[in-house]
């Protein structure tokens, strides 16, 4: 998939680093050549009538490759998880996958830490690394043993790896599927104290200043939580957060029902808990929204609550979610796109998610403001389950670019 010619992408709303601007976007053999440049002959023109010319979205930490729906949501590369089946804890396996999308779709693999993702032997990061591998990922589980996380967090400093864990100790969380209070409670479900994410981060965090290492929170989602990430931030610990929609749109109350939707991990957290993240979100503690895409059938949601397995699909609704938090006056516009382009590339170290000179074209033009409501029957995604099933909302990808290709959604 090759750009055939230059295009120019005009009368838009450019999202730059340097905040909101009107502009026109040269595109040329796959790249953003340049801003402000006027179409030369022979370019096509595209005209796009007011709306928002940002760059793709990349989604840091989905558990499957579903491109329909990324397409959907504007997502045009992602970050996938090492938890499947086999794990990627191989560089055969993460070399497949880091071409597994191409032309129109870039999956940047995160290495599993450990063999099979046990937590007890380190993966042959270095030559996964070599692979494609973009970070190195815990998967669903925090590693318990001190002694291994340290020595996987000096073995990813010494390759400049990234380590994407997951925040919650395992030996207070168990089999719970819920966030222990009065909802679950009252429901009779299986849950864990809020406790059980600050203890995992306050440990990691540790072991990550131990060893000088950059390590990423794949999920923050409690007050203590996100104080613990805030205080390491400021004396200069390298650690970044991220959260998904369902955190700082919802809490437990969605549970009330047993809807399995709304089964996940971490689970739904307290109004107070939902409303630390979105101040988390403002004050920039947290660095990246993502969608956590999962989706699962009803061979895994049509259960009882405890039985469900955990997970949402999430990337068609990323975008139209992260935009709700500007109409709540949360975040601005170029905020919004730095938590859900910019700094999840950064993160990864992969030149996108932002409009400059010299960067691949992958762009996405966005209408803000266009209506729709969201349901999971008709999900592009392979499954629809989704929390915000039957939910009005605003903002979508009306066009999108791949490498300065139109692509076909």
């Amino acid at each position: 998939m090759k750009q055939q010619r230059p295009a120019t992408i005009a009368n838009g709303r450019l999202v730059t680093p340097d905040g909101l601007r009107e502009g026109t976007l040269r595109l040329v053999d796959g790249m953003i050549d340049a801003i402000d440049a006027s179409a030369q002959d022979g370019d096509e023109t595209i005209d796009a009538n007011g709306a928002l010319v940002a760059p793709g979205l990349v989604d840091l930490g989905v558990f499957a490759i579903d491109k329909p729906a990324f397409h959907f949501g504007g997502i045009t590369r992602a970050a996938l998880m090492p938890d499947q089946s086999p794990p990627l804890d191989l560089p055969s396996r993460v070399s497949y996958i880091a071409k597994s999308g191409k032309p129109d779709f870039w999956v940047h693999p995160l290495a599993a830490a450990t063999r099979g993702l046990d937590g007890c032997e380190i993966a042959e990061l270095g030559l996964m690394r070599e692979a494609g591998a973009r970070g190195v990922a815990t998967g669903r589980r925090w590693i318990a043993d001190s002694g291994v996380m340290l020595r996987l967090l000096q073995y990813s400093a010494m390759l400049d790896l990234v380590v994407v864990a997951h925040a919650e100790d395992t030996a207070l969380v168990g089999s719970a599927v819920a966030t222990a209070g009065e909802i679950a409670t009252r429901r009779g479900l299986p849950s864990a104290p809020v406790q059980a994410e600050a203890l995992a981060l306050a440990r990691d965090i540790a072991l990550a200043e131990m060893a000088r290492a950059r390590i990423h929170f794949r999920q923050v989602t409690t007050r203590a939580g996100l104080a613990l990430v805030r205080e390491a931030k400021a004396r200069g610990v390298q650690v970044t957060c991220g959260v998904t929609p369902a955190h700082f749109m919802l809490s437990d109350l969605a549970t009330v029902d047993f809807r399995t939707f709304a089964r996940l991990s971490p689970p739904l957290r307290s109004e107070e808990d939902r409303e630390a993240v979105r101040e988390a979100i403002a004050d920039g503690t947290i660095d990246v929204i993502a969608s956590g895409h999962d989706p699962r059938g009803p061979e895994d949601k049509r259960l009882p609550f405890s039985d469900a397995e955990p997970g949402m699909a999430g990337a068609e609704t990323l975008l139209a979610m992260t935009l709700s938090l500007v109409r709540d006056d949360v975040i601005d516009l170029p905020r919004a796109f730095d938590l859900v382009a910019r700094r999840p590339a950064e993160i990864l170290g992969v030149p996108a998610g932002v409009l400059k000179p010299g960067l691949e074209a992958d762009i996405a033009i966005v209408d803000p403001e266009r209506p729709w409501v969201i349901q999971s029957a008709k999900m592009e995604a392979s499954a629809g389950n989704t929390p915000f099933d039957s939910q009005p909302t605003q903002g979508r990808v009306t066009r999108l670019f791949k490498g300065g290709v139109a692509i076909k959604r």
